[in-house]
């Protein structure tokens, strides 16, 4: 089941399975930044109105405004 990063709780573990369909203008981007299909990313925090998102992923912290976070579609890891 695809989620949005804004729907897990911090500290939990996700991988990302690609980009939502409104996703084209950011795709690229996300993409550049390490966050390909099949990753997985660790979310740290977010901000009190939820902009931006910090997450973690490839030994490296990476902050996602909050359009970005909304394009990724990401399930969740089970430790």
């Amino acid at each position: 089941m695809a989620l949005r990063l804004q729907d897990i709780p911090p500290g939990r573990l996700a991988r990302v399975l690609g980009f939502g369909a409104t996703a084209t203008g950011y795709r690229q981007r996300l993409l550049a930044m390490g966050l390909t299909p099949g990753t997985t990313l660790k979310l740290i925090r977010v901000a009190p109105l939820g902009d931006p998102v910090l997450v973690e992923l490839r030994g490296f912290r990476l902050s996602l405004r909050k359009d970005e976070a909304a394009a990724l579609q990401i399930e969740l890891v089970t430790p």
